[in-house]
């Protein structure tokens, strides 16, 4: 089959990958500017430097065995490293948390900064509606974007899709990316739970990293969904503030501050893995489905591919 994805963040790579091993051509579109999606990296150019901050996922764990093989393959080609300072079992990417997304998508045929508009589908097969024209027909058609946007795209073709994805409503998330001239006095590089502090890591700390002293604040859920609307300076500011309060001794100059707002950050999820309607040949597949860590995404990715091709094998 000739297979449209939507959402070229882990899920939908995972199940592009299952699909082309099934022998299907997949065409993956993305709104982003670049490989991430929640694993995305952000990079700034500063007095003729640039830095990078990792400012949607801060790390990922390895607790399925098939994941835990791509992960030793990530690990063999550079791109992605034990990280002690979250714990035991975390990972990140090399030398960006995006590594490993980008390291999948270049298997693939990706569009990335392609914001798509509709989801159509007639008798030739389904469309793919850009602002700047159509795509199409593909034989079958996954949704692999966060639970509020997939909504919108499976409602109007199976109610019961739809359902489950505004049941998996996610948790808004600010995050501030802050970069000091010096050592800030925090011993360890990382913290949870402080203040309005949800997490906080010392980014330039991470494996592979020379950015010097950069931080990444993330804001608790509650305070990011109270503040939703904030302007980014003054919650970059709220967010620099909680983390200089964890500080010890001077405060080295801040060289830069910047805040960016996850609307769609975390998930409960609705334990339903992957979903496929053979009939429509349409499915969906995310965190959304499985539970909100990196690994779930992947695994529901994976999941819906593996079934796909087992679908298309019996047919």
């Amino acid at each position: 089959m000739d297979v449209v994805i939507l959402g070229a963040g882990i899920a939908g790579l995972a199940c592009a990958d299952q699909l082309r091993a099934a022998g299907h051509q997949v065409t993956l579109f993305d709104k982003g500017r670049g490989p991430g999606g929640r694993m995305s990296t952000r990079r700034v150019d500063l007095d003729g430097r640039q830095l990078q901050f990792d400012h949607g996922a801060q790390y990922f764990t390895v607790r399925d065995d098939r994941f835990r093989r791509l992960v030793q393959v990530w690990e063999a080609q550079g791109v992605a490293s034990r990280w002690h300072a979250a714990g035991e079992d975390a990972w990140v990417g090399t030398p960006a948390m995006n590594a490993p997304v980008r390291h999948m998508a270049e298997g693939h045929r990706v569009h990335f900064g392609h914001h798509v508009v509709a989801l159509t589908r007639d008798v030739t097969g389904w469309h793919v509606r850009l602002q700047d024209g159509q795509h199409g027909p593909f034989h079958a058609a996954i949704v692999a974007v966060p639970a509020e946007q997939a909504a919108a795209f499976l409602g109007a073709h199976d109610l019961m899709m739809a359902a489950d994805a505004m049941a998996a409503r996610s948790q808004p998330c600010w995050t501030a990316m802050i970069a000091f001239e010096d050592r800030l006095q925090i011993p360890a590089d990382s913290f949870r739970q402080h203040g309005i502090i949800g997490w906080a890591a010392r980014d330039g700390a991470k494996p592979g990293r020379q950015d010097g002293e950069t931080w990444v604040v993330q804001a608790h859920g509650s305070w990011s969904r109270t503040h939703l609307e904030d302007t980014a300076e003054d919650v970059a500011r709220a967010l620099l503030d909680a983390l200089l309060a964890h500080a010890e001794g001077p405060v080295p100059a801040v060289r830069y501050c910047a805040a960016h707002r996850w609307r769609f950050a975390m998930t409960p999820g609705v334990d339903k893995g992957a979903l496929w309607n053979e009939a429509l040949r349409l499915g969906a597949c995310g965190d959304w489905l499985q539970g909100p860590r990196v690994e779930l995404a992947w695994l529901s990715g994976h999941r819906l591919g593996t079934m796909i091709g087992s679908a298309a094998a019996a047919a």
